[in-house]
Parts: structure tokens; sequence; C-alpha cells
């Protein structure tokens, strides 16, 4: 959703979208390529196939608000659904 921005200006954002979902208490659907953006801000990641588009796994994301991306638990769920994009292509 943030891609075209630099890190910093990204990251900013993202803690913005995230405070707005709390105070508000709203749902967000968020669509996203990038893996770290989901596990930041996601409860759940839904990762979908090629066409046609179908759900192949989901992820529920357990850890509490706000995240650290240098966090162990981050990094493991950030390579857990590479690997699983990797298993997506390779099939």
């Amino acid at each position: 959703m943030f891609s075209a921005l630099d890190v910093q200006a990204r990251h900013k954002l993202q803690k913005q979208v995230h405070k707005i979902c709390k105070e508000q208490h709203k749902t967000i659907l968020f669509v996203t390529h990038d893996i770290d953006e989901a596990v930041f801000l996601s409860d759940k990641i839904i990762l979908l196939s090629r066409r046609p588009g179908r759900i192949k796994e989901i992820f529920e994301v357990k850890m509490e608000h706000p995240r650290n991306r240098e966090d162990k638990e981050f990094e493991e769920l950030v390579s857990k659904i590479i690997k699983a994009i990797d298993e997506l292509q390779d099939g």
C-alpha cells in the first residue's frame, strides 16, 4: 500500500493506520504484497493462490501491538509466509 514511499514515511504511515483502526474500532481489509507490512499491521493474513485466486493459507498474527520488526517471533512469521509463497510458486 505504501510501497512508493521511503522507509521512514512508510513505517510512520503504517503506525498511523494501526492507531486509527484501534481508536475507531474499525476492521480494515488491507491488500499488500509487502509481507513485512502485512505482519506489522494484521491480526490475520490470508495468502491467495494465483488465478483463480483461492485461499491457500491463513496465518493468525498473535503478537501484541506495537510490534517490533526485529523480534524473533516477527521474523519467524515473515519467514514462514515467504516459504509458503515459494511453495505456491514451485507447485
